[in-house]
């Protein structure tokens, strides 16, 4: 994934009027810190290599911005955030809710991430949400199992029925002053647009959708944002990792606004 959106970035040009009139990676002084080097089949130990690289740059006071891999990678960041930031919150995007249970061999994977999350304790479950769940799914009561661990759950459907501009205001009075985790698997978006990902579901919103909702983060806290889930063997012509490139330079384009409004 990371590799991919890299090279698909030469297509995303820094300025974007009327929205901003700067370049955000300079404002920013955006840096690419390379690639972690895992552990291949050792999760364990490859976790451990994710937490100290993202604690290294959390701890000079830095807002991280990864791109990975599956959703695997989202807890030992978390471990990371928590470790500065105590009552971190998470806004999680997601088609799925990566709340299964897990056990065994299965304990650490994409679809067990915020239930570890929850037991470990490295994330205030009760102010934190998941939204825009949808598609078919392998087990019953996915949703509910969301919600025991303290989790709010906005599915997909009501998403769409209560509209982003009700979601944007929900979720701006829920984490407003919290240090906030943005997580954004890229299968959030429908796979007409997003092809290139994990578990492609269909019923999923358009770029431009997407791009509203980023927008309508601003004024929130965020210390950290984690962009997933982009599988090259499943993209066409590259679009997918170019819509990941154009997402964090959006995320980019708004953290660089607050630092001028603040300013």
């Amino acid at each position: 994934g990371p590799a991919a959106i890299r090279e698909q970035s030469t297509l995303v040009r820094p300025y974007q009027p009327p929205l901003w009139n700067f370049n955000p990676l300079e404002q920013l002084g955006v840096v690419d810190a390379g690639n972690v080097n895992l552990v291949p089949s050792r999760i364990e130990h490859s976790y451990a290599r994710i937490e100290e690289a993202v604690w290294r740059i959390v701890d000079k006071g830095v807002v991280p911005i990864t791109m990975g891999g599956d959703g695997a990678v989202t807890l030992p960041q978390l471990r990371a955030l928590h470790r500065k930031y105590p009552d971190l919150v998470v806004l999680h995007f997601d088609a799925h809710t990566d709340t299964y249970p897990g056990s065994g061999a299965d304990k650490y994977n994409t679809a067990t991430t915020f239930t570890r999350a929850a037991e470990e304790g490295v994330v205030d479950t009760r102010n934190s949400m998941h939204i825009g769940a949808r598609g078919t799914v392998s087990v019953p009561d996915v949703f509910q199992h969301t919600r025991d661990h303290g989790y709010e759950l906005i599915d997909g459907l009501e998403m769409m029925e209560r509209g982003f501009k009700d979601i944007l205001a929900h979720i701006h009075a829920r984490m407003a002053g919290r240090p906030v985790y943005l997580c954004f698997d890229m299968d959030f978006f429908d796979p007409s647009v997003a092809p290139g990902v994990c578990t492609p579901t269909w019923g999923g919103i358009t770029a431009r959708e997407g791009f509203q909702l980023i927008r309508g983060l601003a004024g929130l806290n965020i210390v950290a944002f984690d962009l997933n889930t982009v599988s090259p063997p499943h993209d066409v012509g590259g679009m997918t990792a170019f819509l990941a490139g154009t997402v964090m330079v959006e995320f980019m384009g708004l953290i660089a606004q607050g630092l001028q409004i603040k300013a």
